[in-house]
């Protein structure tokens, strides 16, 4: 499917991986929130937002607020094929924006592979497991994404995947130097004169120290809105 005439170009900026993760500890039923990450694919940078149901409008508006803060021109979506993300609000708002939108093939899951490693590495890593329900903490779930995306895209390097070959029987990967996701931006000459100034006043005014000790407050904050397990007392036979 594709709502846009560009074709999916992954060495530029701008094209997002989109996917769900969900915060539904061991149980998944009733009402849990989500959080919705979207990752670049050229430059690596992630933004992450919670949203309180997967319906088609709450992840949408979800999605107009991280493309609202993305320091580059969103020029295309690739989802899975959730009713979340495949429906005619979204195929439509991409259609008159100019987005190409494009789905993975259903069962393959490398076919997302930027965003799902997204999905560990930033969300299940500081987040976690555990079932969160309330809006409360929804609100302290936004407040961590708020400072975790300053930390993870200005501060935390990574290696990207360059080639692979097969030497005999085992295949060897290749990977680039290790570098944050706001160096890889700085890199690409896409990214217009104004949007590197912002984004690099946005760095010059980031110390990691302080950032990583908001981030770990924040997450403890949140911490404790959990929603506890419920178990059900045994009745005890009359005698």
């Amino acid at each position: 499917m594709r709502t846009w005439t560009p074709p999916w170009d992954e060495q530029r900026i701008g094209f997002l991986e989109i996917d769900l993760v969900a915060h539904c500890g061991t149980n998944n039923r009733g009402q849990y929130l989500f959080t919705l990450v979207a990752t670049d694919v050229a430059s690596g940078w992630t933004e992450c937002m919670g949203v309180p149901t997967k319906r088609q409008d709450d992840v949408f508006n979800a999605l107009e607020f991280i493309r609202g803060r993305l320091p580059f021109v969103l020029l295309g979506l690739d989802s899975d094929n959730g009713g979340e993300f495949l429906n005619s609000h979204l195929v439509q708002y991409c259609v008159h924006h100019r987005l190409t939108f494009t789905r993975s093939r259903p069962y393959w899951k490398n076919d997302q592979a930027h965003v799902e490693q997204k999905n560990w590495s930033v969300v299940r890593k500081i987040i976690g497991y555990d079932r969160y329900e309330s809006a409360e903490a929804l609100a302290h779930l936004n407040r961590v994404y708020e400072v975790l995306r300053l930390w993870t895209n200005h501060w935390q390097p990574v290696m990207k995947l360059i080639g692979k070959e097969r030497v005999g029987a085992k295949p060897r990967k290749r990977y680039d130097v290790a570098r944050t996701p706001y160096q890889r931006l700085r890199e690409i000459r896409d990214l217009s004169l104004p949007r590197r100034q912002r984004l690099e006043a946005e760095h010059a005014k980031l110390a990691a120290l302080a950032l990583k000790q908001q981030l770990d407050t924040a997450v403890m904050h949140l911490e404790r809105l959990l929603s506890r397990p419920t178990f059900s007392q045994p009745t005890t036979a009359a005698v």
